[in-house]
């Protein structure tokens, strides 16, 4: 067996290889509690959903004061985003989509909700008053050496603005994406991931916001039969950052595995809320995200929020999922809460489990690397490396996975670690 990585309910939870744990020790079949989906509710009726006051399950752990109005209707959306598409990664970028169509249509356009309805008032808000929506759709096997890149442009410092974009593979379509976004300004967003029967996804977003940024977005992701979606997210830059993806399978044979990196500085507030919804039979999860934070003494602390919910209802029978976080702590001055929820409707499954872990090096993995001679600093960032590269490797695009990389490294340069 695997090195236990957290313990949970004073069970010892494994890391999986294959097959995850036929039953969480940890977890019972029903908690004495409500669960966070019991309270979910949907709508694309900004009206339907109460003004957050911070003292809602899904905004706790959110500084609403930071959001500057996105959550009660007080932002005056006067900016607009811009969307960009093209066909490669970088310097190797073209204007040229091939097949790929990229339209730009009104909020009446009856694809628009094929992933997934609004579960709070920012997405529903986004949802009503983003003035118009991009639909990038690809039909046909793409090479993953042609990757596609999305770059999404905030509107500007001191703007605002609501956005919706949709990501549509057809049945049995394949293609590799880099969901980029970058810039100044305040959105909140509605992103959609629709997988047809057979198609498969790998998409890399990435929020390398600049420092004044504000961005809450809700991500809905549609799983058709036998499709497979590999996401991942990226967090580094922004004031604030908020992403809300939810999974959602449409019929059995479903893969997906959703995979994270986040990098918090003094001040920033970066947050994830996930929802995979197992509601039909024989399908698969995946979940790994993983964190780093350094504070700055006497300043506003750096804070992570990770809330992982994994529902197994009772007609999904057959379900394999297993969910994973872990913090690491560089500094004093830095808070990761980490909430891991598992609900479980039904015995016939082949496995569930989840595990979380928050804290600071390693002292053996400092001492071994030392005792052979590494200075200190390099020591450190070598176990940086090692902590995300698991998630850094899963990166499909060489010239991302550099760019992320050296993104890290200019982050612990700033701690001199």
């Amino acid at each position: 067996m695997s090195e236990p990585v957290a313990q949970v309910g004073g069970g010892i939870i494994d890391a999986p290889d294959s097959p995850v744990l036929d039953v969480d020790p940890g977890i019972n079949a029903t908690s004495p509690k409500i669960a966070p989906w019991e309270l979910r509710f949907t709508s694309y009726d900004v009206e339907a959903f109460e003004v957050p006051r911070g003292r809602e399950e899904q905004w706790r752990f959110t500084p609403l004061r930071r959001l500057r109005g996105l959550h009660d209707g007080s932002a005056t959306a006067a900016g607009r985003i811009g969307v960009s598409v093209a066909s490669g990664f970088g310097d190797a970028a073209s204007s040229d989509l091939g097949g790929v169509r990229h339209e730009t249509v009104g909020r009446d356009d009856p694809r628009l909700g094929d992933g997934g309805v609004p579960a709070d008032r920012v997405a529903a808000q986004a949802w009503s008053a983003a003035r118009e929506a991009h639909v990038v759709t690809v039909n046909e096997a793409r090479s993953d050496d042609e990757p596609l890149t999305v770059t999404v442009t905030g509107p500007g410092e001191g703007q605002s603005a609501y956005a919706h974009l949709q990501l549509r593979l057809e049945h049995h379509a394949e293609a590799v994406v880099v969901l980029d976004h970058r810039g100044s300004g305040t959105v909140a967003a509605n992103t959609e991931f629709v997988v047809a029967d057979g198609a498969k996804l790998t998409v890399v977003e990435v929020h390398d916001w600049a420092d004044d940024a504000v961005y809450v977005g809700a991500q809905h992701l549609s799983v058709g039969r036998d499709a497979t979606i590999r996401h991942t997210s990226v967090t580094l830059g922004g004031d604030l950052v908020r992403l809300s993806p939810v999974v959602n399978y449409r019929a059995p044979g479903g893969d997906v595995e959703l995979d994270g990196l986040y990098f918090a500085d003094g001040g920033q507030h970066f947050e994830q809320r996930l929802l995979v919804d197992h509601s039909v039979p024989n399908c698969r999860s995946r979940v790994t995200y993983k964190g780093a934070l350094q504070g700055v003494d006497g300043g506003t602390a750096a804070h992570t929020v990770w809330v992982g919910d994994v529902l197994i209802r009772k007609a999904a029978e057959g379900t394999d999922t297993y969910e994973l976080n872990r913090n690491l702590l560089l500094t004093d001055n830095a808070r990761a809460d980490s909430v891991p929820n598992l609900e479980i409707e039904t015995g016939e499954i082949v496995g569930a489990g989840h595990a979380s872990a928050t804290g600071r090096f390693d002292d053996e993995q400092l001492f071994y690397l030392m005792a052979r001679g590494i200075p200190e600093a390099q020591a450190r960032r070598l176990v940086v490396r090692g902590f995300f590269g698991e998630v850094i490797q899963k990166v499909r695009v060489p010239a991302l996975r550099d760019r992320l990389e050296a993104a890290i490294e200019a982050e612990l340069e700033a701690i001199g670690s």
